[in-house]
């Protein structure tokens, strides 16, 4: 391992984790949490109540723990796999979804979707509303920039944008803010400054960060919106390619999001969005905008709907949209016992954490990670095995120790899927 990573940082990689140098396990977990891969033992399989295995053919790469998976399916688990290939592990399928190799990005994209129309926008789950609100950046507001007639989302608004307490805060810097319900701008406990300041306030509760006092942030600013502006969000999926069906659409989405104005400390004025509503509008979600660019119908041939992904992964739609309902249900009525079983299968393309980010993406609309029977399940956790001594030889040793407590948020600022074959 020293020596691979040492290679990675000789020919100008970098290496964020354990995973970056050889991506055999996924580098979108610590992309996303700050940490490796830290996932139930498998025991826990038998807990869940809906399981997908999506590139991991369990009864082959995990014989000792496939009992666990089958005791789950005979007490009553519906399980889908996710395979090109008819594995071993399909035959125990309720539903087997045979996608195109390195197009899973774009099938769990199509089932974001489909979970952000119907258990978010059209009947908001309280559970699921809760959940996003208290474990995810989803209420923080980011700045939108100008760029060719339309705006981009830039970075996080933070406290040392601002002027007064919340300026003068320690680690203002690493500070994020948000509304909460009464539309007052707040400094919301458990971002990363939080970690470092010696407040003691770096846990998940709904408290605001200066006086502690109880706060219920906003997920959306759609109802209190001073504006909907187009902003803009790269596509990949017009590139053409010998090994990958395109689609016709330009390389730059444009979609309208709802903003508000605040008021910077120099005296200037910027436009900010939550990561809900800029999430919303990437996955192409209509909410009453009036957006041409967002779909009215899962029939409708636009980024990223059921209709657009089955020209790409070949699985067709309504298979789409009955997992991702089925799946979302059960998360609901169980508090979050969906899960996601992954394997080296997803790896082994260039871009390969975006097939990961919109498999955590579904996981985490649904709330599903962190609880018993839910969440994302991948190989095995190594990387904290190395001894200490073996990765400071690498350099990387400084690097990784502070990076598992200070991003505590599942971070979902994201921009699109995209794999290309090796």
């Amino acid at each position: 391992y020293a020596a691979g990573s040492r290679y990675l940082s000789l020919i100008g990689g970098v290496g964020l984790s354990f995973y970056d140098w050889y991506c055999d396990l996924p580098p979108s977990s610590p992309m996303t949490w700050g940490e490796q891969t830290d996932v139930p033992e498998s025991a826990d399989w038998y807990n869940a109540d809906f399981i997908m295995m999506w590139g991991s053919n369990v009864p082959q790469t995990r014989t000792p723990d496939a009992h666990f998976m089958t005791e789950a399916r005979y007490k009553g688990s519906k399980v889908v796999v996710v395979s090109p290939d008819y594995a071993e592990n399909t035959k125990f399928a309720d539903l087997w979804l045979s996608p195109q190799q390195g197009t899973d990005a774009a099938l769990a994209m199509a089932m974001g979707h489909v979970i952000l129309k119907e258990f978010h926008v059209d009947r908001p789950r309280p559970y699921f509303v809760d959940y996003l609100r208290r474990y995810t950046d989803m209420p923080m507001l980011v700045m939108l920039e100008p760029h060719e007639q339309a705006w981009t989302p830039g970075r996080f608004l933070r406290a040392s944008d601002l002027t007064g307490a919340m300026a003068q805060t320690a680690k203002a810097e690493w500070k994020t803010l948000a509304w909460d319900e009464s539309g007052r701008l707040v400094l919301p406990q458990g971002s990363a400054g939080f970690r470092w300041d010696g407040s003691q306030r770096w846990n998940l509760e709904d408290k605001e960060g200066l006086t502690g006092a109880a706060v219920q942030l906003a997920l959306s600013q759609m109802h209190c919106r001073d504006a909907a502006l187009e902003v803009c969000f790269p596509y990949f999926g017009g590139v053409r390619h010998e090994h990958f069906q395109h689609t016709e659409h330009a390389a730059i989405l444009r979609r309208r999001v709802p903003v508000r104005q605040v008021i910077l400390g120099d005296g200037s004025q910027v436009w900010v969005a939550s990561v809900y509503d800029l999430l919303l509008a990437h996955y192409g979600v209509e909410r009453g905008l009036e957006d041409a660019a967002c779909a009215h119908s899962y029939d409708e041939d636009l980024p990223y709907t059921p209709a657009w992904q089955e020209a790409i992964t070949g699985v067709p739609r309504a298979q789409v949209i009955q997992v991702a309902r089925e799946f979302a249900d059960n998360a609901e009525k169980t508090r979050g016992r969906s899960m996601i079983i992954v394997g080296a299968g997803l790896n082994h393309w260039y871009h390969m954490d975006m097939n990961y980010r919109g498999i955590i993406n579904m996981l985490v609309l649904c709330g599903c990670v962190g609880q018993s029977g839910g969440g994302m399940v991948a190989l095995c956790r190594p990387g904290e095995a190395a001894a200490a001594d073996r990765l400071a030889a690498s350099g990387l040793r400084s690097r990784l120790e502070p990076a598992a407590a200070t991003d505590e948020w599942h971070f979902l600022f994201l921009c699109p899927y995209r794999s290309v074959a090796l």
